[in-house]
């Protein structure tokens, strides 16, 4: 794919001949075949594929939250596979940031304390400064004393993305963020994370199955029956249905 156009320090993340098998003998499942590819820096992607094309689990080896069967996965010029449990969650909590469809917000906590969570957890100073800006910029700087049940869908997709934004990681996945949001809350969360890789730096890398949602990104990678199959710059959301189509997806 495309990476290979680059010096790997100009990646935020990637991958090679990543491969994954679930279950043994007639059972197993490939989910990821010899996947080689790279995500730059301060860069938005989306990764796309019909069902079970492995987008998720090869967001979970590249984040470390699984383990490849074979291959290798790298942040930076770390190699997951170089690191014992402990390592890697550190290397988590202190370089990539996640954002998921559930939000996974704590309901004890205030959205301020959602937000500062990781911070605090890792006895880390916050950026004052940042921090306003994020909640600023995604329109929650009024709502930071409530609870996540006084927040609407979309305002806490925006709290724990502030959250994923908070340290500065070098590395963001989002996984389906928008799946549990109307097509407004949608718009707004997509054109932030458009604006964090463009304006912030931020590495951003989304599963979706939304061509809509596909369209923000600033790249597209295809997957099908666990390969890389196809990618698109600067991609419309009917280019990238036009893709899904041919995939059938």
């Amino acid at each position: 794919m495309s990476y290979t156009k680059h010096a790997t320090d100009a990646l935020a993340a990637r991958t090679e001949d990543l491969s994954k098998t679930y279950g043994r003998g007639n059972a197993a499942v490939r989910a990821l075949d010899g996947v080689t590819v790279g995500f730059e820096r301060a860069h938005f992607t989306a990764v796309m594929g019909p069902s079970g094309s492995g987008k998720s689990t090869l967001m979970h080896c590249m984040a470390g939250l699984d383990s490849p069967t074979s291959g290798r996965a790298f942040i930076g010029d770390q190699d997951l596979s170089t690191l014992d449990d402990g390592a890697l969650t550190q290397l988590r909590r202190d370089r990539v940031g996640f954002i998921f469809q559930a939000f996974n917000l704590i309901p004890t906590l205030t959205a301020e304390e959602n937000i500062t969570l990781p911070a605090d957890l890792a006895g880390a100073q916050v950026d004052r400064e940042w921090f306003d800006l994020l909640v600023s910029q995604l329109g929650v700087a009024d709502r930071l004393s409530h609870r996540p049940s006084e927040l609407s869908g979309g305002q806490q997709q925006r709290i724990a993305c502030a959250r994923a934004l908070l340290c500065r990681p070098e590395l963001i996945f989002a996984d389906e963020p928008t799946g549990n949001l109307d097509s407004n809350a949608s718009a707004e969360l997509l054109e932030f994370l458009r604006v964090a890789a463009a304006e912030h730096g931020h590495s951003i890398v989304m599963v979706t199955h939304d061509p809509r949602c596909a369209a923000y990104a600033d790249r597209v990678v295809f997957l099908a029956d666990g390969k890389v199959v196809d990618e698109l710059l600067e991609p419309s959301a009917e280019g990238v249905l036009e893709e899904m189509k041919k995939l059938g997806g």
